[in-house]
């Protein structure tokens, strides 16, 4: 592609197109997990390492495979009904009292924070403020 110069030269304008192209092109992946990137809720003060560990020791993936056959991960996303973070924290407490389990309501949250990280990943409210 040649540009036509008032003087009557014309010049090569490829290379010129081409580093404004690769420029664009790196600002725009700068800015894309700025602009696009969701604030996602976050439960403070939860241990994702106990959360971890409560669901390994009390087996919540077979029971979820039990009730829901496949690999269970179905349970996670029931029509109309776990749509908030309290939500799906009350229904990791209704397992717990249900099953006899006995679970402190940090250790509750915490296992309401590794489904949220692992399953659910529900946008925060305000995205400037994460709440528990």
């Amino acid at each position: 592609m040649t540009l036509a110069l008032c003087t009557g030269e014309s010049r090569d304008v490829r290379p010129r197109v081409r580093r404004l192209a690769a420029g664009l092109a790196a600002a725009a992946a700068l800015a894309l997990p700025t602009v696009g990137a969701q604030t996602l809720h976050r439960f403070a003060d939860a241990d994702l390492a106990l959360g971890e560990k409560l669901i390994a020791e009390h087996a919540c993936a077979a029971c979820h495979q039990r009730k829901m056959g496949g690999d269970g991960s179905a349970i996670y996303r029931p029509k109309g009904r776990i749509n908030t973070p309290g939500a799906m924290r009350g229904m990791v407490d209704y397992c717990s009292v249900e099953l006899k389990l006995q679970l402190f309501p940090e250790e509750v949250t915490a296992i309401a924070a590794v489904l949220q990280r692992d399953h659910y990943r529900f946008p925060a409210a305000n995205p400037g403020a994460a709440k528990p």
